[in-house]
């Protein structure tokens, strides 16, 4: 598995649409919710991805810079393809993009939006809940914020 950490100007168009692809079939298709996943913020992101060893996106998540979606570095679109998922790579994808925001960012507190039966997931990464569990497009999520690491 190889990782990677680009800006959109630095991914090829191929890549990426596989990236856009697999965000839908796990975001909109999987889990049944209809959103505006272009969203621009690709724009203003720090897209961390694997491929396996037949180039295919294993794993994927975006960190957004501070002030796109929260005063803080943000992370989401936290996905490992359904394929994938028996590998237990989410935690290294998370560790990886903990660690790159550090590199880049500084020691500066992390939010996220997690959805709300991955609360102990996020907790076992470091991650607070700072807000009461709340609908976002019809699927119960919470703010987590990590701020010592």
């Amino acid at each position: 598995m190889n990782w990677f950490t680009n800006r959109i100007e630095d991914i090829d168009i191929q890549t990426f649409y596989d990236i856009v692809a697999l965000r839908i079939n796990v975001f909109i298709i999987e889990q049944k919710c209809l959103y505006e996943e272009l969203d621009y913020k690709d724009f203003k992101a720090i897209h961390l991805y694997a491929k396996d060893e037949q180039h295919k996106i294993v794993a994927y998540l975006r960190i957004l810079d501070p002030g796109v979606s929260y005063d803080e570095v943000s992370i989401g679109r936290v996905l490992v393809s359904p394929d994938q998922r028996a590998l237990k790579i989410g935690k290294s994808l998370m560790e990886k993009a903990i660690q790159h925001v550090k590199e880049t960012f500084g020691q500066t507190p992390i939010r996220i939006s997690a959805q709300a039966y991955l609360i102990d997931f996020y907790r076992s990464l470091g991650f607070e809940t700072v807000s009461e569990i709340y609908l976002e497009d019809d699927i119960p999520h919470i703010e987590m914020l990590l701020d010592k690491y």
